[in-house]
């Protein structure tokens, strides 16, 4: 009989419990250490991945007049919005900045009756042949004939640069109150029926003194009643 004793034997390597130090690598990653998707070591508590750089790139600080972060705090900016309607005026100083100085009232009464005075000549030449100036009717055509001729003059001349003749021969112009640019073609056209329309139909030759009156009074455009209806305003050109 064998007195073999099993319990003597030597115990294997590593003893009969599994060895905790001997596990499989973990993918992408340092044995033992957690690892996040990406594979790079990361902290216990899975701190997440840095943010992805902007498609476009990051937008240049500031806008295009100097400004940090624009005029309405976007990266890009805005234009400068337009001066406030009321604003104080101050003498030699266009409405906007960059625009001429206002035009003087001597400047502007010249310059209109100049435009009257040719544009009445040119109606009594039309109707001449059509009508006896001897007597009232003939007369009367003919004042009929200058107010329309009056309203197209002064529609056409003012939509192309903002100057009839008399405006160009006093070196005053009508600009859009806004940008100082020429009048637009609803604007002239507005202007002159604001002009001429009334002393046609109710008010006769009363309706010139007021309109003209009430640019006197005005701050601080100096904008008569068909300047406040086109939204324009009178400016030297010199």
């Amino acid at each position: 009989m064998s007195t073999h004793d099993p319990s003597s034997d030597p115990a294997p390597e590593g003893g009969d419990k599994p060895s905790f130090d001997k596990q499989p690598p973990q993918p992408g990653g340092q044995q033992g250490a957690p690892s996040d998707p990406y594979g790079a070591p990361s902290d216990p508590y899975g701190a997440p991945p840095p943010p992805a750089a902007h498609p476009y790139g990051t937008p240049p600080p500031g806008g295009p007049y100097g400004a940090p972060g624009g005029y309405d705090g976007s990266p890009y900016g805005a234009p400068p919005p337009p001066p406030a309607y009321g604003a104080p005026y101050q003498a030699g100083a266009g409405p906007v900045p960059g625009m001429p100085p206002l035009g003087g009232w001597g400047a502007r009464i010249v310059a209109r009756l100049i435009d009257f005075l040719l544009v009445q000549a040119v109606a009594v030449v039309v109707v001449l042949p059509f009508a006896n100036l001897g007597n009232q009717g003939g007369w009367v055509g003919a004042a009929w004939l200058g107010y329309a001729l009056y309203l197209i003059y002064e529609g056409i001349m003012l939509s192309r640069d903002g100057q009839t003749v008399g405006k160009k021969l006093m070196k005053i112009r009508v600009a859009m109150l806004v940008d100082g640019s020429a009048p637009t073609g609803s604007a002239a056209w507005t202007r002159a029926a604001t002009f001429v329309l009334p002393a046609v139909i109710c008010c006769g030759g009363l309706w010139w003194p007021v309109n003209g009156l009430f640019g006197v009074f005005d701050k601080p455009y100096r904008q008569c009643i068909h300047d406040k209806a086109a939204k324009t305003v009178v400016v030297s050109t010199v």
